[in-house]
């Protein structure tokens, strides 16, 4: 029989008395009562519809809040780039400026009054391009040190991290670069290689997982301000799937894209472990995504295999409770 450790990746935690602020899911043993304990959601986190997109594309980021997201780029038909840039600002989505260089497969950081864009199709003349949001406008910035597509990014408009993506010749990279508001440093690579990935996080703590090796990947990977370190998988293998962009790495929500076919999964991170919980309405792929974790999300966009402008809205589980194990 798999033990706890085997199944979740971890051990039960031997406390005195009960965590302060348990996450939903959290097991440990309170050796003052005797008893296992653990903290369970009082309700279900949950997708409901939202005002769709005006434009519809696919192979694009989002990066905000649920209540201040923008997206820019992407593709609108095979093939055909796009600079669409579109902010929702809790209720509804509103076209503005484009981006200077039309480009999928971009990577995005910030919220919809600063914000940056990088990478991006056709390598050749977008992979290192890097442009700045600053509430009305689009500025071309310094370039990345490594051109490249499908690069994902988190963190703000001045300090972000570009990771990972595909060259000009589709191989897929472990780079990883530095935004300082002026310029990117390469520091240190991801341990695995890929492409079309999700993070979230800042440049001190962040998460990245996800993503296409080939074929799709589970690896999560942990950075601490210096190096990644491989920590839990994901339940399942995707690419090209949307996910928040929050500054509290230790709350991330997944959700759809490309697992061998169309998926609408969406998992849960608590900072140790991943988590399936309740499906996109809309199963699809190449979406964007943007939140503050997983309590609160946004998914829009993507292909079902035709591009759409369906946004549903994600709202987390209830606070947790904290409950006590029984043998009955």
């Amino acid at each position: 029989m798999a033990t706890y450790k085997e199944i979740y990746g971890s051990t039960i935690e031997v406390v005195t008395s009960d965590p302060e602020n348990p996450v939903t899911g959290q097991i440990w043993y309170n050796s003052t009562d005797n008893v296992v304990k653990g903290a369970a959601a009082t309700t279900a986190g949950a997708w409901a519809t939202a005002n769709s997109r005006n434009a519809a594309i696919r192979h694009f980021y989002g990066t905000g809040n649920v209540s201040t997201t923008i997206t820019a780029g992407g593709q609108n038909t095979p093939g055909a780039q796009s600079g669409v840039t579109e902010i929702f600002d809790g209720t509804s989505w509103t076209e503005v400026s484009d981006l200077n260089t039309a480009r999928a497969y971009a990577g995005m950081s910030g919220d919809s009054t600063a914000a940056l864009a990088f990478s991006g199709q056709p390598v050749a003349s977008s992979g290192a391009l890097t442009e700045l949001w600053n509430g009305s406008g689009w500025t071309e910035v310094n370039d990345l040190n490594t051109a490249r597509l499908s690069a994902t990014g988190t963190g703000s408009s001045t300090s972000a991290l570009a990771i990972g993506g595909n060259n000009a010749v589709g191989t897929r990279q472990s780079v990883t670069e530095q935004w300082n508001g002026t310029s990117w440093t390469e520091v240190n690579d991801l341990n695995t290689a890929r492409s079309k990935a999700s993070s979230q996080g800042t440049v001190t703590a962040a998460l990245a997982f996800s993503g296409e090796v080939p074929p799709q990947t589970a690896v999560t990977e942990s950075w601490n301000g210096t190096s990644w370190t491989e920590v839990n998988d994901l339940n399942s293998v995707k690419e090209s799937s949307g996910s928040t962009a929050g500054s509290d790495y230790t709350s991330v929500l997944i959700f759809g894209g490309y697992t061998g076919s169309v998926t609408g999964q969406t998992e849960q991170w608590n900072g140790t472990n991943w988590t399936e919980v309740a499906d996109l309405g809309t199963a699809r792929y190449a979406l964007g995504g943007s939140g503050s974790g997983s309590t609160s999300a946004l998914a829009f966009g993507g292909t079902p295999p035709n591009n759409v402008t369906t946004t549903e809205q994600w709202t987390g589980a209830g606070a947790p409770l904290t409950v006590t194990f029984t043998d009955s």
